[in-house]
């Protein structure tokens, strides 16, 4: 059993947070908490090891704010909480496991709560570990790039590789993906269809991303050498 499932080892319900965003594995989300429901709602999962769902809804026709039956979400653990002197808060939570959503319960609380069955990515393939290594590469690319924008400040991220499935997610987290794709790499099981999708999408960028690198360097030089402009 991994981590993620020791987190929430025997909890089968959940208060459900809809909000218009989709949540990740280990991806952090900063929220302002400031509805009644959901301060309540931040006082009784103090007993219940700080978890609660994020699902993803995005209100169109419809003022009820209630993700469908058999939506996938994410389980959230506080890290962080600051309760402002008018019982607003400001918390960062961070994802922990996908979970389907079954069925809603009355609980009794002002705020949704439901079944859930959680789940991680199926067994790995024997491909995997090719598809994983041309995804890193290209990241990895696409970092360095970005750290060359941020004129070199600050230290060069450590990009995980051991784990595909964490990795794919930490992939999809770094880049402001539309809810729809996000929500589509979320939900599926297989690591290594969430990489070739992943693959795709940074193959797109990295280019541009290296060449604005080179012209962010270029305006900081002479054009011709490595040697900075006095001005």
């Amino acid at each position: 059993m991994s981590e993620a499932f020791d987190k929430v080892l025997g909890i089968t319900t959940l208060p459900i947070f809809p909000l218009p965003l989709v949540l990740l594995p280990n991806e952090l989300v900063p929220l302002h908490i400031f509805e009644p429901r959901y301060r309540q709602m931040l006082k009784d999962i103090e007993l219940k090891r700080n978890l609660f769902g994020i699902s993803l809804f995005e209100p169109k026709e419809s003022f009820i704010d209630m993700p469908p039956v058999g939506s996938i979400g994410c389980t959230a653990e506080i890290r962080e909480s600051q309760t402002l002197p008018d019982e607003r808060s400001n918390i960062v939570s961070i994802g922990v496991i996908r979970y389907r959503l079954l069925e809603y319960t009355d609980s009794g609380t002002p705020y949704l709560t439901a079944n859930v069955e959680y789940f991680e990515d199926d067994a790995y393939t024997n491909d995997l570990d090719i598809v994983a290594n041309d995804v890193f590469a290209i990241f990895e690319r696409i970092a360095i790039a970005a750290f060359k924008l941020s004129g070199n400040r600050g230290q060069f991220p450590e990009i995980p590789k051991t784990d595909p499935e964490k990795f794919s997610f930490l992939v999809t987290a770094a880049f402001n993906l539309d809810n729809e794709l996000k929500y589509e790499l979320l939900s599926t099981t297989s690591t290594i269809e969430r990489l070739e999708r992943l693959r795709v999408i940074l193959l797109q960028a990295v280019g541009q991303m290296e060449e604005s690198a080179e012209i962010h360097i270029a305006s900081q030089t002479n054009g011709h050498s490595k040697k900075k402009i006095d001005l």
